[in-house]
């Protein structure tokens, strides 16, 4: 399976993002969609889209996306929430989902920073895909896209824009 994830669009979803998430056949979404369920549909119009809701996000769409996801996808346990914290540092509620679940991939938003680890404590990787958006202050917009293949992350790329 070939995916797309960004985070922290806040309603920006602009074509350099589109033209580097072409290939993919599925967009996840670690929340702060920005722009209402209408701007959510605008993406799922593009690729399927799989997402959490954000703490920035309304009601719309808190009612279409969960807070967190759960997936089994190509051998491999997949855990999603928006404001998760990062390797040692994790949120209080992320850390009980963490421990719930045991992912093999961690997956969060809500920071505006890129980073992609392994966590050794968990032995799960950890992704945080930046923010996409323009909102925050952060200075590239980030983007990624990997390949899920029996078990294993592959092939992981990196797009960033200049805000």
């Amino acid at each position: 399976m070939y995916v797309g994830l960004i985070s922290d669009t806040h309603g920006v979803f602009s074509e350099p993002f589109r033209k580097f998430l072409e290939p993919v056949e599925v967009i996840w979404h670690a929340g702060d969609f920005g722009g209402g369920l209408s701007f959510a549909d605008s993406i799922a119009a593009f690729k399927p889209l799989v997402g959490v809701c954000g703490n920035c996000d309304g009601q719309d769409i808190r009612r279409e996306y969960p807070a967190h996801q759960y997936l089994e996808v190509q051998g491999l346990k997949v855990l999603m929430t928006h404001i998760g914290g990062s390797p040692g540092h994790y949120d209080l509620r992320a850390q009980a989902l963490i421990e719930r679940y045991r992912p093999d991939v961690f997956i969060c938003g809500h920071s505006h920073i890129l980073k992609v680890m392994q966590d050794r404590r968990y032995d799960f990787l950890y992704i945080n895909p930046g923010a996409a958006g323009v909102q925050g202050w952060q200075v590239v917009r980030t983007a990624l896209r990997f390949k899920l293949e029996s078990g294993q992350v592959r092939e992981m790329e990196v797009f960033e824009l200049p805000r």
